[in-house]
């Protein structure tokens, strides 16, 4: 008999994954599981993809909150996928519809690509009839299905290719496009020295985002994909960018190949026959290396642990919404948002671009992709080779456009600096690199033998892209030290617009500049803020160059930290993040690596959320017999309270102990500003800043009292919920900043913070004695 149903909107809620295997599914497992106990509902983990959706048995197990301990870090997926040719026919899912029933499930969350999708919402299409057809057959009774006459399916997508349409991001794919990046940055180094050409293969047949995006984060020559082939004659056009990187001084040559790359005529482009045209045309000593499953593996990037997680809430929130009529959804992410899409058009637009490319309708098949991936197609198209004549605008339009970087560090400034000087070499502007900020503008520009201003070409840029930190220098002091000097120096170098790259003083810097217009002629110039630092904390956007490696360096860190923790099985650590006085970095490492608990400076720390948290250590560690990846961990910004410090909470954490469980602290200090970017940094930093240009470049023509009188000549970039927006930098002083705390007033990730809490188990303080901080 199957068990009867939970009472009110609680379901008892099955969680699969299938398809190939994605760095990021086990967070999404997690999620599902955790947060349905959370709000009251059951979870199930179906084993071995839809293999165990029709064997049953033991392959459906239900799932405690301690199960998915330790899920976030791991790679591929614990709960198994497997192809399964039962379920592709009737007879299939007849039987796994009765495994449902006796197991009393009725809502599913499926984790996988387009096909596994697919086949789940022809399953719910079918689900009344097959009930009806085990009543008929006499496997189950009129009473044993009638509390699941109606199936909830929610899908979420679990991919490393990127392949679905309706979604800017899969589960998997920044992780795999990390492996990706890491070997060309690897093999970069040895093309360098021999001066070799290397032809490097991608995961992708039907999709090119990998290849792309790998094309874009490296700096190649050259990018074969599925979706846009290059032009008929091709050969002719590589060798011809090839052989122009290589009389500019270039030493090595990159080519991407996606798996699924082909021709006009739709004649595959192979690896063999781009080296036999690299080796026996141009004469260049040429390598092939294909990355295969090295791609799949590993474990999941910061990002795809924070997706996975945070689709993984929303599909259990999809579920509790839904009705019979509503259509099953896909849990998808545009830009920073979390959106509900129909999983039916968004597979339908999938299959529609390997049938436009069959057509050879490549127009169409870009065009079906999503804006992001066009945008990052011409941006790539428009700074891997500057001698586009047909791009070159004007006389009259070209400009002297100064960059420079203000501020700390931040990985993917260079990615950043070198796309806007490609981009301002194809339309014939002058870039300007102003070296060390302010101060090195002010006190160095005439320095002998090299000043601090220098116009750049594309090979002093060339190689920026995968390199940390800032190769033109930069500082946090304020253009206000010296205001004269500054303007006398824009005036002397005739800098046309500014393009400044950093973060809250960057933003501090632009607000300087643009109130000192009507003081100094020299500052009635177009100026366009692209922020970058890695405590996301400028206002105008919702994400920060720098922070994805941010994230990645300290996520790193704290796995290694919890390893030991683990380890000593009864050990909490406390971890202290960078971050200014914005709780950004601490809370979504949070997320992404299942911190016990998060201290910012938004919230700040009182003695009964210590009291609180420190009971809850006692309890979860009281309640622990002997299980595995026991360790815990505690992150507190640096600026979360003056008095509490990181090396208090934990003494303090040791003194509660009494004995039962260790407590140590650590500080990753400098490590979270982190060596090379990572690709999101990197392709953001790209793509913004190639928008940055445009939009200094389109006030060419305007004169300096148009300049002044419009608000939209200094703005600030930002990504804001699903779009990227150009902000007036006056209106974002006044309406969004809060100057006091140098963070926004209004910060989006705030409510992530809850859904930290929620899957650590933290408790509610209304839900503890507010004196001793026990459960009520």
């Amino acid at each position: 008999m199957p068990p009867p149903p939970l009472p009110g909107k609680k379901r008892r809620i099955g969680v699969m994954t299938s398809g190939g295997d994605a760095p990021g599914m086990n967070g999404a497992v997690r999620a599902v599981v955790r947060m349905s106990i959370a709000k009251g509902c059951e979870a199930y983990a179906i084993h071995e993809g839809y293999e165990g959706l029709v064997q049953g048995g033991d392959l459906i197990r239900e799932m405690k909150w301690d199960d998915v301990r330790g899920y976030l870090s791991e790679g591929g997926t614990l709960i198994g996928t497997a192809r399964c040719k039962a379920f592709m026919q009737r007879s299939g899912r007849l039987t796994a519809a009765k495994n449902m029933v006796m197991a009393g499930i009725d809502a599913l969350v499926i984790c996988g690509g387009d096909g596994s999708l697919t086949g789940a919402d022809t399953f719910r299409k079918e689900w009344q009839g097959l009930l009806k057809e085990l009543v008929d057959n006499n496997e189950l009774t009129s009473e044993n299905v009638a509390p699941f006459q109606h199936l909830n399916i929610v899908g979420l997508v679990g991919s490393i290719d990127n392949d679905m349409s309706s979604t800017d991001a899969t589960i998997g794919c920044y992780s795999s496009l990390g492996r990706i990046c890491e070997a060309v940055d690897y093999i970069d180094a040895t093309a360098q020295s021999h001066q070799r050409a290397f032809v490097i293969e991608v995961m992708g047949r039907h999709c090119g985002w990998l290849a792309l995006m790998a094309g874009v984060s490296t700096g190649a020559d050259f990018v074969f994909i599925p979706e846009k082939p290059p032009s008929e004659n091709w050969e002719a056009e590589m060798c011809g960018i090839i052989t122009r990187h290589r009389r500019m001084g270039k030493r090595k040559t990159i080519v991407i190949v996606a798996e699924g790359a082909h021709d006009l005529s739709l004649n595959k482009v192979t690896p063999t026959r781009v080296l036999e045209l690299l080796s026996n045309r141009l004469h260049l000593d040429t390598r092939i290396t294909t990355l295969g499953h090295v791609q799949r593996g590993g474990g999941p990037c910061a990002y795809d642990r924070m997706l996975s997680t945070l689709q993984g809430v929303e599909a259990v929130e999809a579920v509790l919404d839904a009705t019979p009529e509503t259509p099953t959804p896909v849990i998808c992410v545009i830009e920073n948002k979390i959106v509900r899409k129909p999983l039916l058009k968004a597979v339908e637009d999938t299959l529609a671009v390997a049938k436009a490319i069959q057509a050879k309708d490549f127009a169409r098949a870009m065009h079906l992709r999503d804006a992001e991936f066009a945008e990052y197609h011409n941006a790539y198209m428009t700074t891997t080779a500057t001698d586009q004549p047909e791009k070159t605008l004007a006389k009259d339009k070209q400009m002297r456009i100064g960059i420079i970087h203000v501020g700390a560090p931040a990985g993917g400034m260079n990615a950043a600096t070198r796309a806007a000087v490609a981009y301002c070499l194809t339309r014939g502007h002058t870039p300007v690199a102003l070296h060390n900020g302010f101060p090195g503008l002010c006190r160095h520009h005439d320095d002998e033998p090299v000043g601090s201003v220098r116009e750049m070409s594309w090979l002093d840029v060339e190689g920026w892209v995968s390199k940390g930190g800032s190769e033109i220098g930069t500082n946090r002091a304020l253009p206000s030290e010296d205001m004269p000097k500054t303007a006398w120096c824009f005036e002397h170098y005739k800098i046309d617009a500014l393009f400044i790259v950093g973060g809250f003083e960057a933003f501090t810097a632009v607000s300087e500049l643009r109130k000192a217009r009507a003081q100094y002629r020299a500052f009635q110039i177009p100026i366009a803020l692209l922020p970058a630092t890695i405590s996301n904390n400028v206002p105008g956007t919702e994400y920060s160059i720098g922070s994805d490696t941010c994230l990645n360096a300290l996520v790193g860190y704290c796995d290694a930290i919890k390893q030991s923790a683990s380890a000593s099985r009864r050990r909490v650590f406390v971890v202290e993040t960078q971050g200014g006085k914005s709780g950004y970095i601490a809370t979504i490492a949070g997320l992404s690596i299942g911190a016990t608990a998060v201290y910012t400076p938004e919230e700040g720390i009182s003695i009964r959320m210590l009291a609180r948290d420190i009971e809850h250590l006692r309890s979860s560690f009281a309640k622990d017999r002997g299980q595995t990846k026991a360790g815990k961990l505690i992150l507190r910004n640096e600026h979360a309270s003056e008095t509490y410090t990181t090396e208090v909470i934990a003494n303090m954490i040791k003194e509660e102990a009494k004995g039962r469980f260790e407590s140590r602290h650590a500080i990753p200090g400098h490590v979270q500003q982190g060596g090379t970017p990572s690709p999101m940094d990197r392709c953001r930093a790209i793509r913004l800043a190639v928008r940055c240009i445009e939009f200094l470049e389109g006030s060419a023509s305007k004169s300096k009292q148009e300049l002044t009188a419009d608000p939209m000549s200094v703005v600030v970039i930002g990504i804001k919920g699903a779009s990227v927006v150009f902000g007036a930098m006056e209106t974002v002083e006044k309406e969004e900043t809060n100057w006091k705390e140098r963070r926004p007033k209004d910060e989006s990730w705030l409510q992530l913070k809850r859904i930290v809490d929620t899957l650590s188990g933290r408790p509610k303080a209304e839900d503890c004695c507010e004196s001793c901080g026990k459960a009520k």
